[in-house]
């Protein structure tokens, strides 16, 4: 079973180889405890980042378990200021976070957001969304990119130069793994329909160049890779 992966990815160099009555409810109001109501109404989506998503209560504190959409831990471990889009909300509201804790085997964190003082308030943030902006994405080290930098890419064959796809999405099963959705021209001796994605390990033998500024990256792929169907 493939896992969606976080928000970066390594290029290895083996193959062992991110309404009101909502926030009263939530005490999300200058009285009970937040300093600053700062809020932006029509945010430019492309210059943000989603961490997390707020998905249960945790306890009676109003401590709340948050599904990340990031793999930088200090997102949610690291105080300051977050931004919180509510359900059925399209603006971004800006949140403390307090503290925060990983729980080991869950893929959860539990963090304490300020104002945010019981189960009550907790409950109201359930399906919320945390959000950075991008400009405030942390340094990554070298050919280490954002999963938001791959998709999108065009995918050539390094020795023929075919356009084979582009990439849709990045899984995690052992090793980080590009799904490419193939081009109805890329094959042509097999039924289209069952190759129209197929996963490319994302390691240095396979995957050469990573070109972003040209909006590419070229393959190497082994005898038979891009015949395989999805993996179950």
């Amino acid at each position: 079973m493939l896992n969606p992966i976080l928000s970066r990815v390594k290029l290895n160099k083996s193959q062992n180889l991110e309404v009101r009555k909502n926030f009263l409810a939530a005490g999300l109001i200058v009285s009970q405890g937040m300093a600053s109501l700062e809020r932006i109404e029509e945010p430019h989506w492309q210059d943000w980042l989603e961490i997390g998503t707020i998905v249960a209560a945790q306890g009676l504190g109003g401590e709340v378990r948050i599904y990340p959409n990031s793999d930088f831990p200090e997102r949610f471990t690291k105080p300051g200021k977050r931004w919180l889009q509510l359900p059925n909300s399209s603006h971004l509201q800006a949140i403390a976070l307090r503290q925060g804790r990983y729980l080991p085997g869950k893929n959860l964190y539990v963090v304490g957001l300020a104002g945010v003082c019981d189960r009550a308030g907790a409950e109201a943030l359930r399906n919320g969304k945390l959000w950075v902006a991008k400009q405030d994405r942390p340094q990554l080290e070298a050919e280490e990119y954002h999963v938001s930098e791959l998709i999108g890419l065009a995918v050539y064959h390094q020795q023929t130069g075919k356009n084979l796809g582009v990439v849709v999405d990045i899984y995690w099963a052992g090793n980080d793994l590009l799904a490419v959705k193939l081009h109805a021209t890329a094959l042509s001796s097999q039924d289209p329909q069952s190759l129209s994605q197929v996963y490319i390990p994302f390691v240095k033998e396979i995957v050469p160049v990573v070109d972003l500024a040209a909006k590419r990256l070229e393959i190497l792929p082994p005898p038979g890779l891009l015949e395989l169907n999805q993996p179950q």
